[in-house]
């Protein structure tokens, strides 16, 4: 729990002070993007390995 409490304030630390409004929100959905292909990733990684696949 401390760890998942130290990445949010690290999160709202990064965007308190950015400037302009278009800015601040054009990081943030960069980051959701870059944290929601980093699940899929993983889910894909995850159910190739639960099936069976063979990595050649």
């Amino acid at each position: 729990m401390k760890n998942v409490l130290l990445i949010k304030e690290i999160y709202l630390e990064a965007f308190r002070n950015l400037g302009h409004a278009f800015v601040k929100s054009y990081f943030k959905a960069f980051s959701w993007f870059c944290i929601a292909s980093y699940i899929l990733v993983l889910y894909a990684f995850l159910f190739r390995i639960s099936t069976g696949f063979a990595f050649d």
